[in-house]
């Protein structure tokens, strides 16, 4: 199920299902509300999102409320988070699902806000997207490319060619192979939250895109090692057809080489396994469909990704 398209002068409904607005820089803030106006929409921010309560969030409630009021609401067409976080698996058993499955919404954000996204694709088939909270657009490396994926994924109905930032400058191929299927995933750590519960999307036949952020230091590689163990032995991890990771900051480690090794003996040997590519806690990043459907070929020349369905 995928949510009408954005259009000009179209409400943007901002929420703060992690951590609240107070968080946002003043620059940012101000950066980004003149961003918005701009491109020819109406910003909004939910009645929550400015709540301060424990672990630099609001209320349980007061976020489910937000969700909800946004969802409902005939004049958003949009929504959007304004930080990620730790604690957006809190509203998972208490939102409406129904709810959401009846008023279909562009939902956009990355980070601590994949859960929010596998947990909607799951229960209600509803495509959302990784990409960028509403401030982000404004960050300096390469803002175009940002602003340009985002858009083309939100706005329209064609297929996205999925090409190296500047600052990437290429993808790289671990393994070799052709594919098509249905992506989920996001953020690493935050996704194996839903493990063992009622919100984890069925791995059987998806290519996962995965990112992750270093909040382990020096421990970085050791942790994203074991993360993507535990996800690689979900029941249906076997039929994956492929896997595309981010990009990653330097202080992580982990560049195609040790990719190579944490992939060894884990992942099927006839599948693409892609490595670099524009998305994570690294700008500029691209948007993509939690839901939808991704073209890859990677071989010794290049590394090619298409957005088929968005």
């Amino acid at each position: 199920m995928i949510a009408s398209k954005l259009k000009l002068g179209d409400e943007v409904r901002v929420i703060a299902p992690a951590r609240n607005l107070t968080e946002v820089r003043q620059d940012v803030h101000h950066h980004a509300v003149n961003f918005w106006k701009e491109k020819g929409f109406h910003l909004t921010f939910s009645k929550n999102s400015r709540e301060v309560g424990k672990y630099h969030s609001s209320s349980i409630a007061s976020r489910v409320e937000d969700i909800h009021e946004a969802f409902c609401d005939p004049n958003v067409k949009m929504i959007i988070t304004c930080l990620g976080g730790f604690n957006s698996n809190q509203l998972l058993r208490h939102l409406d699902y129904e709810l959401i499955r009846k008023h279909p919404k562009i939902l956009c954000g990355y980070s601590d806000i994949t859960a929010l996204h596998n947990a909607i694709y799951s229960k209600t088939g509803l495509v959302t997207y990784h990409g960028p909270h509403y401030g982000t657009f404004t960050f300096d490396r390469e803002a175009e490319y940002t602003q340009k994926t985002f858009f083309e994924c939100v706005m329209s109905e064609e297929p996205i060619v999925v090409t190296p930032s500047e600052t990437a400058t290429k993808y790289y191929t671990i393994q070799e192979g052709m594919c098509e299927g249905t992506i989920i995933g996001g953020n690493l750590c935050t996704l194996n939250l839903l493990q063992g519960t009622p919100y984890m999307p069925d791995i059987r036949n998806k290519v996962l895109f995965l990112e992750d952020d270093n909040i382990m230091g020096d421990y970085f590689c050791y942790e994203f090692d074991r993360n993507l163990e535990s996800l690689l032995q979900v029941e249906g991890a076997e039929t994956i057809k492929g896997i595309v990771f981010g990009r990653f900051e330097d202080s992580c480690g982990l560049n195609a080489e040790a990719i190579r090794d944490i992939i060894q003996d884990k992942v099927p040997k006839d599948i693409p396994v892609v490595f670099g590519v524009d998305f994570g806690h690294v700008y500029p990043m691209i948007t993509f469909p939690i839901g939808g459907t991704v073209r890859i070929l990677a071989n010794h020349e290049i590394a090619k990704l298409v957005i088929l369905t968005h």
